[in-house]
């Protein structure tokens, strides 16, 4: 199964601290349990809850559980580095997000400091206070549907 992980540079994982090996190669482990041990990665639509400063990497994945907004696995290796997944595309996200966020300042006045302040966020903060903002002027569904859109700037942006 394909999926995407979000590394720190030198194929670091961000919780775990192991060093990936290098592309093509498994890394295997002997368990599978959500948040405590397996192959960790997401789907192209659940990216939005992973986003990271690090690199982007397409990921292969075998033995696969499927948990909420995630996926973990008893093995899985490094297929390709997503490119484009660079300062650019970061900054257009964080300027989509913000972008989206405007109009909802309008409907919920109360959500316009968070509204301010979104432009100059990483990009994993852009994207939930993004989220939060759509949540507070429209409900759950709202948040859901900010999500959505994010993952689809997302897939279209890095042409997943």
């Amino acid at each position: 199964m394909i999926a995407y992980k979000f590394l720190r540079h030198g194929r670091v994982a961000p919780f775990g601290g192991i060093t990936w090996p290098e592309p093509g190669v498994w890394l295997e482990v002997e368990s599978v349990d959500p948040c405590r041990s397996g192959v960790h990665a997401c789907r192209a639509d659940d990216l939005p809850y992973w986003l990271g400063l690090g690199d982007l990497w397409e990921v292969e994945l075998d033995e696969v559980a499927v948990d909420d907004r995630k996926l973990v696995a008893r093995r899985g290796r490094l297929v390709r580095h997503v490119e484009g997944w660079d300062e650019e595309t970061r900054r257009a996200f964080v300027a989509a997000c913000a972008e989206r966020i405007e109009p909802r300042a309008v409907e919920a006045p109360e959500v316009a400091p968070a509204a301010a302040t979104v432009s100059g966020m990483t990009p994993q903060a852009a994207g939930f206070v993004s989220a939060r903002v759509a949540e507070v002027a429209g409900g759950a569904a709202a948040y859901e549907a900010e999500r959505r859109a994010q993952a689809d700037w997302l897939i279209e942006a890095l042409e997943l």
